[in-house]
């Protein structure tokens, strides 16, 4: 499905988002009273704008130490400040372009090297092409939103496995979208003329089609992945260089994230609708599906 006709599907689909109880408080406007997240550690990528900040302010403020990534360090270093004045929890900033397989590598060792133990990996960073965008590939040849939406947090959920199990429970929350479409294995790179087109909504099936086939095996270890879709065309940066109309806003999506991250019991391989459960394409149970997922998945990023 082209970007464009993924959005206007969104418009058409896309119900309000119903928030979990904990955080009923948040739709009067009012602070919701967050668990205490003191001595817990968050990674949420992506979170030097737009949703990803907002979540990180939040942990931060209920007493967290927030790892934020980015690719801009004046943008990270600001939030770090942002936190800091808050006077609760604390942050620090690595940088790390996810276009780059070797970059999320060293990423991924930066932080399990110093960071033995991690309470929850939101991986939360995503690009989106407008229409008429040519087809763009990342530093390894690999179709853009493939790379970065879905091969990165690949790396980074298995890579950070044993910091996330040493402070089991813990979770993992894949940011994911409704804007989904089956993953062509016969041209997973979108080469075929026009097919880049699908790139935004082809990533974002195979994040919940990963998270569908690694739950069970993480849950072994004390780890819940799951995903969801935060909210419809929020106002950040990205959905406004897209040209879309704006449906919804970042306090919504964040809204629902906080109440997913914080339910007090969650089924692995969940896939939720803001906070509420919902079935995601068909492909993404598809047992032969995910086994050529983690197949292509593997070779490419050599991890696990």
């Amino acid at each position: 499905m082209p970007l464009n006709d993924a959005l206007s599907r969104l418009l058409v689909i896309a119900g309000p988002v119903l928030l979990a109880a904990p955080l009923a408080a948040a739709m009067s406007g009012q602070s919701p009273a967050l668990p205490d997240w003191r001595g817990k550690t968050v990674l949420i990528t992506g979170s030097t704008d737009g949703l990803g900040r907002e979540l990180a302010l939040t942990f931060a403020g209920a007493g967290a130490h927030v790892i934020v990534h980015g690719r801009n360090a004046e943008r990270g270093q600001a939030v770090v400040a942002d936190i800091t004045k808050q006077g609760r929890g604390s942050a620090r900033f690595i940088a790390a372009d996810l276009a780059s397989l070797d970059a999320v590598r060293t990423f991924a060792e930066t932080v399990a090297r110093d960071y033995p133990r991690i309470d929850l990996l939101i991986n939360n960073a995503g690009i989106a092409a407008g229409p008429g965008t040519p087809r763009r590939t990342s530093a390894d040849g690999h179709e853009l939103h493939f790379a970065v939406n879905y091969l990165a947090g690949w790396v980074l959920v298995h890579r950070l496995r044993p910091a996330l199990e040493a402070a089991a429970p813990s979770r993992i929350v894949n940011v994911a979208s409704i804007a989904q479409a089956p993953i062509d294995f016969a041209d997973v790179m979108l080469e075929r003329p026009g097919a880049h087109t699908r790139g935004y909504s082809q990533s974002k099936l195979a994040q919940i089609t990963m998270t569908r086939a690694l739950a069970p095996e993480f849950a072994e270890r004390g780890i819940t992945m799951v995903a969801l879709h935060p909210a419809t065309l929020m106002d950040t940066n990205m959905v406004k260089g897209l040209g879309a109309p704006v449906r919804s806003t970042v306090r919504e999506g964040h809204d629902a994230v906080m109440a997913v991250a914080q339910m007090s019991a969650l089924e692995p391989g969940a896939y939720f609708d803001g906070s509420r459960r919902a079935t995601p394409h068909a492909q993404a149970a598809d047992r032969d599906a995910q086994a050529k997922l983690r197949e292509l998945s593997t070779r490419l990023t050599r991890v696990p």
